[in-house]
């Protein structure tokens, strides 16, 4: 049994780290909504043991994670609210052992790993740090065709996250000395990652923002087109979360894809502004795909980067 204390401890981790996705979650039913609170904090304890270490060396933050390992998979006992809340959520909803094991095996990548060559291989760390999330989210919410909800769910985690690495390039390589823009990304524009840790903002790194975003935005579509096989009383409150992820590219492109020297992070009054035209269209049209397209910021049709083939995309 989740006690109500724990469920309001992993909230206000939720509120003070996820700004934007809290928005969402407000909208989900009660027997989402708390869960998710227990989800989210128990992603932030494990995500800040690699991104909060203040000098914590290697080996120590290998130790705790799997520590956090094995309180998750219930091969010990809890240490604190959240992991005493998680392993109640985990077996109530039938959370598969093996997406806590790929979301603790992204976590011990981030202990060490500063950069990826190919997309493949970030694609591969996001099954485990995003990908692994949604189908969490995904049992939580319990639909009805779970298989076919599994792989949209997959690319919406996974397009949350690429836009989260190319919103934060700047803050990846201030804090932890990360940029997870592809290698072969970068040199096919003839950027280096020296360049990107000097802030060095031109076209060409330019178009690799664009090549990015374009990546992202594919997997967007993908992932809203399998809103519709989640709970009726979900569906919205995904949607929302769409829509609020995607928002961070219109201003990206306000700034001239330059992430290196602006910070890029919806206002408050956007939010709601935001909220407010979603539900509105949503009460007149309840196609999560036709909401999608009247209201975010991600173009209807997949416009290829300047210069680039259809393969420097992902296929689903």
């Amino acid at each position: 049994m989740v006690e109500r204390d724990h469920v309001a401890r992993s909230k206000a981790i939720h509120r003070r780290t996820g700004r934007t996705f809290y928005y969402a979650t407000r909208l989900l039913p009660n027997r989402v909504r708390e869960a998710t609170y227990v989800l989210y904090a128990f992603f932030r304890v494990a995500d800040e043991v690699v991104d909060d270490a203040d000098g914590t060396p290697p080996d120590d933050q290998r130790r705790e994670l799997e520590s956090l390992r094995e309180q998750a998979l219930g091969r010990a006992e809890p240490e604190g609210p959240v992991l005493e809340a998680f392993q109640a959520i985990k077996e109530r909803h039938g959370i598969r052992d093996a997406d806590v094991e790929a979301f603790i095996d992204a976590m011990l990548t981030d202990v060490e790993r500063r950069r990826y060559e190919t997309y493949e291989e970030l694609e591969s760390y996001m099954n485990g740090s995003a990908a692994a999330v949604g189908r969490m989210m995904t049992a939580v919410m319990d639909p009805d065709d779970p298989e076919t909800a599994l792989s949209h769910a997959t690319a919406l985690g996974e397009a949350f996250q690429l836009t989260n690495f190319v919103r934060d390039v700047r803050e990846d390589v201030v804090e932890r000395d990360r940029i997870y823009l592809p290698q072969t990304t970068l040199e096919r524009e003839g950027v280096t990652s020296e360049r990107i840790e000097r802030f060095e903002m031109d076209e060409r790194v330019a178009s690799v923002i664009r090549t990015e975003l374009a990546r992202a935005e594919s997997l967007y579509r993908d992932g809203v087109a399998g809103i519709k096989y989640l709970p009726s009383d979900c569906q919205l409150p995904v949607l929302l979360a769409a829509v609020l992820y995607a928002d961070h590219h219109r201003l990206i492109r306000k700034h001239d894809y330059d992430v290196l020297n602006n910070e890029v992070e919806l206002s408050t009054t956007r939010k709601l502004w935001l909220v407010v035209r979603v539900r509105w269209h949503w009460q007149w049209n309840g196609d999560p795909e036709e909401v999608f397209r009247r209201v975010s910021a991600v173009p209807s049709s997949q416009p290829l980067p300047r210069g680039r083939h259809h393969e420097s995309l992902p296929t689903r």
